[in-house]
C-alpha cells in the first residue's frame, strides 16, 4: 500500500473523530479525580498527631540551637 492510498483511504474516513478521543478526555478526568481524593485524604494530617508533636518538642527542647534567622 502506497503512502497515496493511505492518504485516500484515511480521507474517506467519515466518523466522528471527537467522539473517538472523547475517551481520553473521560480517563484524564477519572485519573485527577482519584488523584484529588488522594490529596484529600491527607487534609489535616499535622492536626490528628498534635499531642505527639508537642511530646517531641517537649523531649527534644534542648536539642534545637536558637541562632537566630534560621541558621
Amino acid at each position: 500500500m502506497t503512502f497515496a492510498s493511505l492518504l485516500v483511504q484515511a480521507a474517506e474516513h467519515h466518523e466522528n473523530v471527537a467522539l473517538e478521543t472523547v475517551w481520553y478526555g473521560i480517563v484524564a478526568a477519572i485519573v485527577f479525580a482519584l488523584l484529588g481524593l488522594v490529596t484529600f485524604s491527607y487534609r489535616n494530617v499535622a492536626n490528628r498527631h498534635s499531642a505527639k508533636a508537642e511530646a517531641y518538642a517537649k523531649a527534644h527542647a534542648n536539642d534545637v540551637q536558637q541562632h537566630g534567622h534560621g541558621h
